[in-house]
């Protein structure tokens, strides 16, 4: 159901399936550092299904899918430093923008505060927001450095609130799984569920979220709300 946008002050996107399509790149780091390890590596539908919950958890769904004990912490931790290795070597060299996201930010650029709050650690998401050519449009990158921070919990999404000045009810978070809708209901912020990226169908319909099928259907909502009497303005896709 779409909410009442009149109240939006401000957007928090998500970035894994909501602003790129990184699956390609993040199923390349996890494989490295388990080949690196000596373990098993697996195919990228497999990887697509883990993803969303931050590298912690994909090292651990990982290693239980080859009944690896996650409990040995020395094991993990190399897993994770190469994880984040390849990931800053290669942040985005196989995945890619969704089409019309870049259209979407720049028509939203200067309208509307925008930040990235992602389940990927900051230095992560920077590193691959650098690489997609998005960090220009977007005034603040949060992601989760401590498990306490992980999506759903509201912690990210209320910093983010608060560096922007606003209340949380005045803040849409846009995101493609489960933790983001939560996350925006835990925090008391509105929220879309976009019909691209690797969870929505995860998502209980009988939650009713706003379904955005398309960056530019999006645009056009969040235009229409910031210029009520002008025409909404197309955002192409790319």
């Amino acid at each position: 159901m779409k909410p009442d946008l009149s109240c939006i002050a401000a957007i928090a996107f998500d970035l894994d399936g909501t602003l790129v399509d990184s699956a390609p790149d993040i199923g390349h780091a996890l494989n490295t550092a388990l080949a690196d390890g000596g373990l098993s590596c697996f195919d990228l539908a497999t990887v697509r299904t883990w993803i969303g919950d931050g590298p912690d958890a994909l090292i651990s769904r990982a290693l239980a899918a080859q009944d690896v004990s996650p409990d040995d912490a020395g094991l993990r931790q190399r897993l994770r430093r190469g994880f984040d290795e390849a990931t800053l070597a290669a942040p985005l060299d196989n995945g890619c923008v969704y089409p019309g996201i870049a259209d979407l930010l720049d028509s939203l650029h200067g309208v509307l505060p925008m930040a990235v709050v992602t389940n990927k650690p900051t230095r992560l998401a920077q590193a691959v927001l650098e690489a997609a050519g998005l960090s220009h449009r977007l005034m603040h990158v949060q992601g989760a450095d401590t498990p306490a921070q992980r999506k759903p919990a509201p912690a990210m999404l209320l910093s983010t609130a608060a560096r922007f000045g606003l209340q949380p009810s005045r803040m849409l978070m846009v995101g493609d799984a489960p933790p983001d809708m939560l996350a925006a209901q835990a925090a008391g912020c509105l929220a879309a569920l976009v019909g691209w990226g690797y969870g929505a169908h995860a998502v209980p319909s009988a939650s009713r979220p706003w379904r955005v099928e398309t960056p530019q259907k999006l645009g056009s909502s969040l235009l229409a709300m910031a210029h009520p009497s002008r025409p909404s303005p197309t955002v192409s896709i790319d």
